[in-house]
């Protein structure tokens, strides 16, 4: 319906708009489906006769001292900004216009919709259309990446930036993680922790797992996440959603550095976390704590009692021996630290774990980082919504509220979210879907866009526009002996535009877990006579992930230099796809010599690049000008089949000659 007809309609029926449009709602369908013949012939239920009939009885109407409408088009918008989903209620408030006109607009585009349907951006906006209303897309305030080499900020740092009023930050709680190799004694740690500390559950408390508790220390409170590993620790981060502290790192007093130790040590700095080192099993007969001392000041983590910054716990989890001890530096750390937060207004923080439970429903660990949770509120998290039905503190009891760095239980949710997705309290659940539904939507879009997190070809451009302060790197070597010389070459590489941070450098092939570190870090990956894991292969794809592995130092450091300079051109190398043994020569008028051939391996292409060798020596290269199967011209001919083909430029072939079909691969 135009707008001409709208005004109209308001202005001599102004007391029976709904039931006018209502009638020729009904009457309009049977005419539009005979192909509009009575609208152009003057029919009752044509839009444009109506329009030339009442157009001198507006003017006479007025005169006569009807009472006139006012002009719904006058009061209308011209612009409007909508979400990527809308009501069609909440359509026609925001475009000033009637719900009853939405609705038959949609219907004429064969979308049945009630007042309350959800209708998509496109559909509302070719209504806007119909109305004369320019329609575009409201923005979502999300996240977005900082410039900078350590990629995305996280929450916590994303929250001390938005707080305006300083004076409303309170002292809050540390968030502790434990970090160590397998075997060392964290999760022996964690329950000694949780058993002497958490207060003993209520009777009619929930005995979910919650994944994060809180203890007490001298009436002041700790947060330990129970993450398995530092995977999971990095995972977490790579979606922005750092909310850990302070990281205690356990190290066995017998066994001593081992690799998950390293790697945890390479996490926590990637993080920017300070480490507290809990020298674990110093019980046992062969505990030796100096040994454990001196292989820690090796790898940058000087005890503080040898002149150091770091702070060196000697503890025993199962004797329970010095457990309080390494909570009270915990805490000097903290107050070094000076961690605060405003429990005031909305509540952000992230998801520590979630699961389906059969008797609660999709439940949520979340750890509040900034206002204050409540039972009732609606939120968005990740890519989904909920309303808080129940609450449950890490004792499981029931809570109302959950100040910040409380975990806690949640219930009510619409789906499962992923451990690090950040949640956000919100207006009401009308938004709380609206928003959920948007990032569906980028996200399936961002589906096929995979972006490579840094690559070494466009780390020039990078540099230059300001994205890059630091080259953030990790090296996997075949011996120990690579490591030095490899490192201090890099460091050098250093300039004023940017600097060269190596996260973490270790011998051994490149596994699952340094693509995970890469992909939180924004960082490169160095190989040097090592091999690259497969899942690690697929997990670099997937997370755009730039992988480099060399057999010469020179190389690499050649690589890295001509990068930061803008001058790295890039490299190629023949890859076989296929291969075809001739069987027979045919001479054809105009056309020149054609092999028969069958396909013996792969597969062979039209215009691919082909070598002919005979008796073991390349003869001749050239490109596959002609590629046919019987008569027919054929793009590619797999193995197994027979095929006829031209080479350009090869006039000598000969029976029992093998050609093989390469393509030109960038390697780097």
């Amino acid at each position: 319906m135009t707008q001409y007809d709208k005004r109209t309609q308001a202005l001599t029926h102004p007391s029976s708009l709904t039931t006018t449009l209502q009638s020729k709602s009904r009457s309009r369908t049977p005419t539009r489906s005979r192909g509009g013949s009575n609208r152009s012939s003057g029919g009752s239920s044509g839009r444009r006769p109506a329009r030339t009939a009442a157009t001198p009885a507006e003017s006479n109407g007025k005169q006569a001292g009807a009472p006139a409408a006012p002009d719904p088009v006058a009061a209308r918008p011209t612009r409007v900004e909508i979400p990527e989903v809308i009501s069609v209620r909440d359509l026609a408030k925001i475009m000033g216009a009637n719900a009853i006109d939405i609705i038959k607009t949609l219907m004429s585009l064969g979308m049945m919709a009630n007042i309350n349907e959800l209708i998509d951006f496109d559909a509302a906006a070719i209504v806007g259309e119909e109305l004369g209303i320019e329609v575009v897309r409201e923005t979502i305030a999300e996240p977005e990446v900082e410039p900078g080499s350590e990629g995305p900020k996280t929450l916590r740092e994303r929250l001390i930036e938005m707080e305006e009023d300083p004076t409303k930050l309170l002292e809050r709680p540390p968030v502790v993680t434990i970090l160590g190799h397998v075997d060392h004694g964290k999760t022996s740690l964690l329950d000694v922790i949780r058993n002497t500390n958490v207060v003993a559950r209520e009777s009619g408390g929930i005995t979910q797992h919650i994944g994060a508790y809180q203890v007490e220390m001298d009436g002041r409170k700790i947060t330990f996440l129970d993450t398995p590993g530092h995977a999971a620790f990095t995972a977490m981060r790579a979606r922005g959603a750092q909310a850990t502290d302070i990281a205690i790192l356990v190290v066995a007093a017998d066994d001593g550095v081992m690799p998950q130790t390293r790697e945890a040590i390479a996490h926590a700095r990637a993080a920017r976390v300070p480490i507290v080192v809990a020298v674990n099993k110093v019980d046992k007969a062969n505990a030796n704590i100096d040994r454990v001392k001196q292989q820690l000041a090796d790898i940058g983590l000087q005890s503080d009692d040898w002149g150091g910054d770091t702070t060196v716990v000697p503890i025993s989890a199962k004797k329970k021996l010095n457990i309080e001890e390494l909570l009270e530096n915990v805490l000097l750390v903290a107050d070094v630290m000076n961690l605060k937060a405003n429990p005031e207004g909305a509540a952000i923080g992230t998801v520590i774990e979630a699961n389906q439970d059969k008797h609660l429903g999709n439940v949520a660990t979340v750890l509040v980082q900034k206002g204050t949770l409540h039972a009732g509120d609606p939120l968005v998290i990740g890519q989904d919504w909920g309303h808080i039905r129940a609450m449950f503190d890490d004792a499981g009891r029931p809570i109302t509220a959950a100040p910040p760095a409380m975990p806690v239980l949640i219930t009510g949710l619409q789906g499962v979210p992923a451990p690090g997705d950040i949640f956000q309290v919100v207006e009401n659940d009308r938004l709380a879907r609206q928003i959920a539904s948007e990032r569906v939507q980028k996200a399936r879009a961002m589906t096929h866009e995979t972006k490579p997190t840094l690559s070494l070809d466009d780390l020039y451009r990078q540099i230059q526009s300001g994205d890059i302060k630091e080259l953030n790197l990790i090296i996997k070597v075949d011996v120990q002996g690579s490591l030095e010389p490899i490192e201090n070459s890099l460091k050098d590489l250093s300039n004023e535009e940017v600097k060269v941070r190596i996260l973490h450098q270790d011998v051994g092939a490149i596994t699952d877990s340094d693509i995970m570190l890469a992909a939180a870090s924004r960082a490169l990956v160095l190989g040097f006579h090592t091999t690259v894991d497969a899942a690690a292969r697929r997990n670099a794809e997937q997370s755009g992930v730039d992988i480099r592995v060399y057999n010469v130092i020179y190389e690499m450091i050649d690589d890295i230099s001509k990068a930061l300079k803008g001058m790295l051109e890039p490299v190629y190398e023949d890859r076989l796809i296929g291969k075809a043994e001739v069987r027979a020569v045919f001479q054809i008028k105009g056309r020149g010599k054609v092999l028969g051939c069958l396909v013996v391996d792969g597969i062979v292409k039209r215009d691919s690049l082909a070598r002919v060798v005979r008796h073991g020596k390349e003869i001749h290269r050239g490109k596959i000008t002609s590629l046919k199967r019987y008569q027919d011209d054929a793009p590619e001919i797999r193995a197994g089949y027979e095929c006829g083909l031209s080479i350009n430029d090869f006039d000598t072939p000969a029976e029992g000659d093998t050609v093989e079909a390469i393509e030109r691969v960038r390697v780097r």
